[in-house]
């Protein structure tokens, strides 16, 4: 039976063959040639080598050319064009020979050039010389360095500081020390430039929001919440963290503290404050947000500021509980891994500190004049303040943008550019103590006059 079965299948294809129409056998003829082809076929077909005279290869290595490792710049660029400055930068500076008022240095408190903080920087560069020529761990550690961490704790009422060489390396070492690859950074979208960077060195998951929204905010905790229940085995080893400024240098505005330590308890998250610009500024004492809203400096599980603005010198410091800090002495790549600060630039902000805790009436001066060059510089034509009145470093922008970042930005240059033939180099006003009446009414009246015919 299986034999005729077979026998039966085998006449039907001849029959069907027989049947076919001839285009048909003749496509599937072709088909079967080309598939043959295809699988005794060479794939490539061994081209016969060439080889190359000296001279030949040495006319092609003088033809080649290599891409350029940058795209061209124009000489003309502002970031090629230095103004050089000569002489300490008080509230009278000179540029290129030229003397100008001063309303760009973030000398808030006006010690760059105080000469207390000089003569104690002069004696320390006499005893210890000019810098450490090693990191922290590595014989780099001097007594002034403690000397200073430990005075900044006590100014901070902290349980301990540890101080960094350089400012911008402060919070962007002090992130990834913490937060790792999986952990979740809830960041306000104005952060300044140093945050971002200690976001991507850490390799967290970054989750932004709108600038000083809480509501805003409060929806992605919610968001992270409801994930977190479904996977709580993870939830349980992902650490979570808000980082904010307390005074923000990109808009002059001040973090809503009560309500994020709210969140922060709610939530279950910790809070890392960066107070570059509110550290020797707000509060009764100085001491930044958190005595500018009389909220507990506990509730902060990290504070960072640099001491470049209003301290006057070089470098930055974090502050908190003795086991969060002690962290970063192992694991700060900023503190590890740079030669540590120079002491004279220590013993200069030990001065200033000192000079900080006797005459806390400063801090109010100088909120003062913000708040007055606040006031003056309202109604200019064209701009628009942004920002809280005691920011000591002010934000104008344009009322009415043209739509595009390169128009509205050669606009705003034009502005300085005609500043610059009155009176100052510069259209960022940053107030300073030692700034007088006189000054402050010379440059408001020369930004209206720039304001006025320019932007018609």
């Amino acid at each position: 039976n299986m034999a005729s079965g077979q026998q039966w299948v085998l006449v039907e294809m001849v029959q069907a063959f027989y049947e076919a129409p001839a285009y048909h056998l003749i496509l599937e003829g072709i088909l079967i040639l080309w598939i043959i082809r295809l699988l005794f076929s060479k794939t490539y077909k061994l081209h016969e080598s060439y080889k190359l005279t000296e001279k030949e290869k040495e006319d092609l290595i003088e033809e080649w050319q290599p891409e350029p490792l940058v795209p061209a710049i124009s000489r003309e660029h502002p970031s090629l064009n230095y103004v050089v400055v000569t002489g300490p930068p008080s509230h009278k500076i000179l540029i290129n020979g030229k003397e100008c008022l001063n309303f760009a240095s973030f000398n808030f408190l006006g010690l760059l050039d105080n000469k207390r903080v000089k003569q104690k920087a002069l004696a320390s560069l006499m005893k210890y010389g000019v810098g450490t020529c090693g990191p922290r761990g590595f014989y780099g550690t001097f007594d002034v360095h403690l000397e200073l961490e430990s005075r900044l704790a006590k100014f901070m009422k902290t349980e301990e500081a540890i101080i960094y060489s350089y400012g911008f390396a402060t919070i962007a070492s002090a992130i990834p020390a913490y937060s790792k690859r999986g952990d979740i950074i809830f960041v306000d979208e104005a952060a300044c430039f140093s945050i971002q960077k200690g976001l991507q060195a850490s390799r967290s998951f970054i989750k932004y929001f709108k600038h000083n929204d809480m509501e805003d905010l409060e929806r992605l905790l919610k968001e992270q919440e409801v994930e977190d229940q479904k996977n709580p085995r993870k939830a349980r080893v992902t650490r979570k963290f808000i980082v904010v400024e307390g005074l923000y240098i990109n808009t002059a505005d001040i973090c809503p503290l009560p309500e994020l330590v709210s969140l922060k308890y709610k939530y279950k998250v910790r809070i890392f404050l960066e107070e570059s610009m509110s550290f020797g500024v707000l509060g009764e004492h100085g001491r930044g947000v958190t005595e500018h809203f009389g909220v507990n400096i506990d509730d902060i599980d990290l504070i960072s500021a640099n001491m470049e603005n209003a301290v006057a010198s070089i470098g930055g410091f974090c502050c908190g509980r003795s086991f969060v800090i002690d962290h970063q002495r192992l694991s700060g790549q900023g503190y590890c891994f740079s030669a540590s600060l120079p002491p004279m630039l220590a013993a200069a902000a030990i001065e200033a500190l000192n000079i900080m805790e006797e005459n806390p009436d400063i801090f109010t001066v100088l909120r003062e004049k913000c708040k007055h060059v606040y006031m003056d510089l309202q109604g200019t034509p064209g701009l628009k303040l942004v920002g809280v009145p005691f920011a000591p470093a002010l934000h104008l922008q344009l009322e009415r943008s043209s739509g595009y970042r390169n128009s509205d930005l050669q606009l705003l240059h034009s502005i300085v550019d005609y500043v610059s033939h009155i009176c100052c180099r510069y259209i960022r006003v940053v107030i300073t103590i030692e700034q007088t009446e006189e000054d402050i009414q010379k440059v408001v009246s020369c930004i209206k006059e720039a304001a006025s015919a320019l932007l018609k």
